[in-house]
C-alpha cells in the first residue's frame, strides 16, 4: 500500500494511528481474495466483530473506507465481539471471506509505543509523529501474511432487505417515519420510540 492510498483514509479517520491502516489493509486483502471492487451501493456487506474500544473503532474506519460498506448504505453491521475480525460478503456472487489479525500480532500491537502513550491518556492526535509515523509506515509496508489470517472463500446466502420509500406519521409523536418501522397500535401507527 502506498502513502497516496493511505492519505485519504487518514483524512477520513481524523488522526494518525496504526489501527486504521491495519483495517484498511485487512479490507483490501479481503476484497482481493473475493475479487471485488469497493461497493458503490450494496454489492458488498461487512460484518464487523469489533467492539467499542479505541483500536477497534480505528480498525473499523479502515474497513469502511476501503470496502465502501457504511452505516449510511446499511451494508454493514457490528457484532461487538471485541475481536479484530470481520467477514466481507460479495452479495451478488453469494460468497464471503473472514479476515482477522493474527493472535500474536494482535497481542504484540497492544505493547507498541503508540498504545503505551494511549494508555497514559494521550489523545491519538497528540501522540508525537516520532512515535506514530514509524508504526504507520511499518503497517503500510509489511506483508499481509505477517499480520492477517485470511480464511477460505465460503458460500454465503445473503437475504438483504429492500429499500422502503413510503412514510406515515406516528400517532403519538407526530413525526414522519418510514412505514417499515411503524407498528399498528390501538390508536394507529406508532414509531419505535413511542412504542416503548
Amino acid at each position: 500500500m502506498t502513502h497516496e492510498e493511505y492519505e485519504p483514509a487518514m483524512a477520513f479517520h481524523g488522526h494518525k494511528c496504526p489501527a486504521m491502516p491495519l483495517g484498511l489493509r485487512a479490507a483490501q486483502a479481503a476484497m482481493k481474495t473475493l475479487g471485488v471492487e469497493r461497493a458503490q451501493d450494496k454489492e458488498l456487506y461487512l460484518i464487523s466483530e469489533t467492539g467499542k474500544g479505541h483500536a477497534a473503532g480505528c480498525f473499523l474506519d479502515g474497513l469502511m473506507f476501503a470496502t465502501g460498506c457504511t452505516y449510511g448504505k446499511s451494508n454493514i453491521e457490528k457484532l461487538y465481539y471485541n475481536k479484530m475480525a470481520f467477514t466481507l460478503i460479495d452479495v451478488e456472487a453469494g460468497r464471503s471471506v473472514r479476515v482477522r489479525l493474527k493472535d500474536e500480532f494482535f497481542g504484540n500491537m497492544l505493547h507498541s509505543p503508540f498504545v503505551v502513550q494511549r494508555r497514559e491518556g494521550v489523545a491519538p492526535q497528540d501522540v508525537p509523529a516520532a512515535v506514530a509515523d514509524p508504526l504507520v509506515g511499518k503497517v503500510l509496508g509489511m506483508p499481509e501474511e505477517t499480520f492477517l489470517e485470511i480464511g477460505p472463500v465460503e458460500p454465503h446466502e445473503f437475504a438483504g432487505g429492500s429499500a422502503c420509500f413510503d412514510t406515515d406519521l406516528c400517532v403519538r409523536c407526530g413525526e414522519r417515519v418510514f412505514v417499515d418501522k411503524l407498528t399498528r397500535g390501538d390508536a394507529g401507527l406508532v414509531c419505535i420510540p413511542c412504542r416503548g
